[in-house]
């Protein structure tokens, strides 16, 4: 567990917490012997990822949903609580074969319904796609196997093609001059799953598209490398995603791009920089690794910590435990839009957000006194779903009170809170 953690180049106390976060749970070392040994820092992440005493519950529910929110409070204090927790996780996970398949498919669903969502939102994409890799297998463990076994027939039918199309995006920047580093990018097996169940679609559409990352020195060379992929292949109207002028709420920042490829095939590239492609890869934790840079912050840190004091105001209006797991269980989840105030601020909510949601957003006392909406300048229903590039506007009134009616189509916590 804390090599996991000694990868991501985090710091030694992470890691001395990391050998020692049983001892609270498992020894009868107190929180004050960890601080005199070994200093409050490290004896605060300790007791942040120690579970409570199971005697002071009525049930195994009610305990994993007071520890789940003894979790998330702790890791509002100091976010290398979650990281601790994330790698303690993905080391269970790895070593779950010996345990009852009963037990280890219900520690399947909880690292797919609340870890795995965890590190995606922390920007930590190498855990989040183990977590899920190893959720998927232990849970379903069938559907795997079958999975696994026609990508493994698909991905050797597509070698020819993606040498191909790897070739002809390698020679167009070379003639460009742009120094770069193309590689395939394949689909994991559960993002595979997802999309055959959730969205419907057949095993071989979801396997006939060619993914790209093409990295490059710095931000203005990956709009020239969008401007060389269109000049090479067609590209498909309204498929353009810039996600590094409005980056992901998670912090992520890269260029999207979908085309139409040799004999017809969909071809999507990503493009980022060196910096972004392991902001990618590490999200928050790459706070630590980059601290020897003299960078004291990242997009990624800044976005967790307006996200963590978003779950903060959650728990103080939650009813109950149980109430507040599902809470953060619907922030997790959700795609993101980005619509803008009519001061050009950037708002990040969940898709299917209406401007009731938008306004909780902006504040709680606007979403309070909220009586109509305008959209672009136009007036617009309070339940209508807004889309990514509107500007909202919130009409008030004094004297007005939040409508019941309300809660049959908004979407984010906050405003159901």
């Amino acid at each position: 567990m804390a090599c996991i953690l000694a990868e991501m180049k985090l710091d030694y106390e992470t890691l001395m917490a990391a050998l020692l976060h049983d001892v609270i749970e498992d020894t009868p070392a107190t929180y004050q012997d960890m601080e005199q040994l070994f200093g409050k820092s490290v004896a605060e992440l300790v007791e942040g990822v120690s579970k409570l005493d199971k005697l002071k519950f009525r049930d195994k529910k009610e305990a994993q949903a007071e520890n789940f929110r003894k979790m998330i409070m702790a890791m509002v204090q100091d976010i290398r609580v979650i990281l601790i927790k994330l790698a303690d996780r993905t080391h269970n996970m790895r070593t779950l074969g010996s345990l009852r398949p009963d037990k280890r498919r219900r520690i399947a669903r909880e690292t797919l319904e609340i870890y795995s969502p965890l590190a995606h939102r922390l920007g930590i994409h190498h855990i989040k796609t183990e977590l899920e890799e190893l959720g998927f297998e232990a849970l379903y463990p069938n559907r795997y196997r079958v999975i696994k076994e026609v990508v493994k027939a698909a991905r050797g039918n597509r070698k020819e093609m993606i040498q191909k199309i790897l070739s002809e995006i390698e020679g167009r920047l070379q003639e460009a001059g742009i120094p770069c580093r193309v590689s395939g990018r394949e689909k994991h097996l559960y993002s595979i799953y997802c999309k055959m169940v959730l969205k419907e679609q057949r095993f071989h559409s979801i396997m006939d598209i060619y993914a790209f990352r093409v990295i490059v020195h710095d931000s203005d060379t990956c709009y020239r490398v969008l401007g060389q992929m269109h000049s090479l292949y067609k590209p498909r109207p309204g498929r353009v995603k810039d996600y590094i002028a409005i980056p992901k709420a998670n912090g992520y920042q890269s260029l999207h791009t979908s085309m139409i490829g040799p004999h017809g095939v969909p071809v999507e590239v990503q493009i980022r920089t060196e910096d972004m492609d392991q902001m990618a890869e590490m999200g928050v934790a790459a706070h630590w690794a980059y601290k020897e840079h003299g960078e004291t912050s990242t997009t990624a840190q800044i976005r967790a910590q307006r996200w963590m004091q978003s779950l903060l105001e959650l728990q103080q209006s939650a009813g109950s435990s149980f109430e507040f797991i599902e809470s953060v269980k619907s922030d997790l989840f959700p795609d993101e839009i980005y619509v803008f105030t009519p001061e050009g601020r950037i708002v990040e909510l969940p898709a299917g957000a209406t401007p009731v949601d938008f306004a909780y957003a902006v504040h709680t006392d606007i979403g309070h006194a909220c009586v109509g909406a305008r959209v672009d300048r136009q007036p617009y229903p309070l339940s209508q779903p807004l889309s990514s590039g509107q500007t909202v506007e919130i009409i008030t009134a004094p004297g007005a009170r939040p409508n019941a009616a309300w809660l049959n189509f908004v979407v984010s916590s906050k405003a159901r809170a």
